[in-house]
Parts: C-alpha cells; structure tokens; sequence
C-alpha cells in the first residue's frame, strides 16, 4: 500500500466527519453504519451509506451508492483527480469500483479484518496487473468508525 502525505488534514477529518454522519443515518435505517463522500476540488460530489437490506440490493455498500450518485450527477464514469472517504476498509468489491472509475485516492477510518482489502485481507491496490494506481491513507478517526460499527452491533446483538 502506497501511504500518501496529507496536504490538509482538517479538511480530511471535515470530509471523514461528513462520512461518518451518513453512516450513522444509514444505523437508524438498520443498515450497517458505513458511510462514503466522493469529493473533488473540495466539494462533495457523492453521498452515501449502506443500504443493500433496506434497498434489496447486495451491492449497495457507502463506496458504491457515492460513486453513482457522482458518475450520475457528472455525467461520466471516470471520476479522475477524486478523493473517498469511507468509514471503514473497502472490500474487495468496491475496490474494483474504485479502480474502474478512476478515483485518485481513498481515505478509509477502521480497518475491516473480515474483508478489507487494502490492508487487512490483501493489498489490492498494489496488484501490478491493475491498470491504475490509487494513493490510499487508512486509519483516519478511525477510532470514531470503529464506535459507531461497535455500538450498532452491540445493540443489535442485545435486541
């Protein structure tokens, strides 16, 4: 995993905070809390947090529901020179996404040990036969994404 220097971190926790709060609307939904912003040029381009139960599609993780509101809204499946925030490690299926629609970097909170793979199942951004290369930071409040994983499965665990 290539690490990258944060040029502006207030900006990131600004952007990780925005992701954070969609993961928390996405619990109230009884989804797991995980939320994504898609951003460029300092605005925020795409929103979203899990939701494949309460839209009956499997892959409806944060990462996905961001990136098509982005391609949507700009009309292009490229989203060249963009950041994610994600409150927690990509899986295998999103990090195929952010290959193919060109993301310049991800910013991800908690690490996932089940099925991330960035860091903690595999390096998939690191694969030679990938055709583009994603600058990757984890670990950014990640103690924050963690609590909020953390609570909702304790509650959900006590219910």
């Amino acid at each position: 995993m290539r690490q990258i220097k944060i040029i502006d971190r207030s900006q990131d926790e600004r952007f990780m905070r925005e992701a954070l709060a969609l993961a928390s609307e996405g619990a109230t939904l009884g989804e797991v809390p995980v939320g994504a912003v898609l951003v460029q040029d300092g605005e925020i381009i795409g929103r979203g947090f899990n939701c494949p139960i309460s839209t009956h599609d499997p892959s409806a993780h944060a990462e996905m529901v961001a990136i098509r509101a982005a391609a949507l809204d700009l009309r292009n499946y490229r989203l060249p020179g963009s950041t994610l925030y994600v409150t927690l490690e990509p899986c295998s299926m999103c990090a195929g996404l952010i290959v193919h629609s060109r993301i310049a970097r991800v910013v991800y909170g908690a690490t996932e040990p089940k099925a991330g793979v960035v860091v903690s199942r595999g390096q998939f951004f690191t694969q030679e036969f990938l055709n583009h290369r994603v600058l990757v930071e984890g670990g950014l409040l990640a103690q924050e994404c963690g609590a909020v994983l953390s609570a909702f499965f304790k509650a959900r665990r006590s219910s």
